[in-house]
């Protein structure tokens, strides 16, 4: 990649971060940019990490995730798995084998406790020139969005969730 590279935040409480941060990552790979994925709290094998491993090799994607609950609750295994996850992916980010290095969900970890505020905010600090950063996940906290380029937030208007529907293999799984 030639150029600056940003920190972009896809943020708030509607639909579409994740997905977002997906469309960015195949507009990158047909530009023949290479993409490192760390999905935090995610542990199921998606429809995109199918679609990725099948149809876009230029991408690598690793979770970082055990399940996690709202609850308040939160164990050692999860916290252990998202600081280790945080690492590979400053790892990564300063290997230079990756143009673009997508954290996803990586908000909530912070929110969660799983994650610090002050350990992101050192990984966007040490990013280096030409490292296109992208944090997704609802409650991005202010010194995060502050640190950022670019920053959209999501905004529910209406949703078919509250209507009972669930999530559907191919559109939100």
């Amino acid at each position: 990649m030639t150029g600056q590279g940003y920190v972009q935040v896809y943020t708030g409480h509607g639909k579409g971060k994740t997905t977002a941060m997906l469309g960015l990552t195949l507009r990158a790979a047909g530009a023949g940019l290479r993409v490192y994925i760390g999905q935090f709290l995610k542990y199921m094998e998606y429809s995109e990490i199918k679609a990725i491993k099948t149809y876009l090799p230029m991408v690598e994607v690793e979770q970082y995730g055990q399940g996690y609950s709202l609850d308040g609750r939160i164990s050692m295994e999860d916290a252990q798995t998202a600081a280790a996850g945080l690492e590979k992916a400053t790892q990564a980010m300063l290997s230079g084998k990756y143009d673009i290095i997508a954290l996803d969900e990586v908000n909530m970890a912070v929110l969660l406790g799983f994650v610090s505020k002050e350990a992101l905010l050192e990984l966007i600090k040490k990013r280096p020139y030409g490292i296109e950063l992208i944090l997704t996940g609802r409650y991005a906290m202010p010194e995060i969005v502050a640190a950022a380029d670019v920053v959209t937030e999501m905004c529910e208007v209406k949703h078919y969730y509250n209507a009972g529907v669930a999530a559907r293999e191919g559109v939100e799984l």
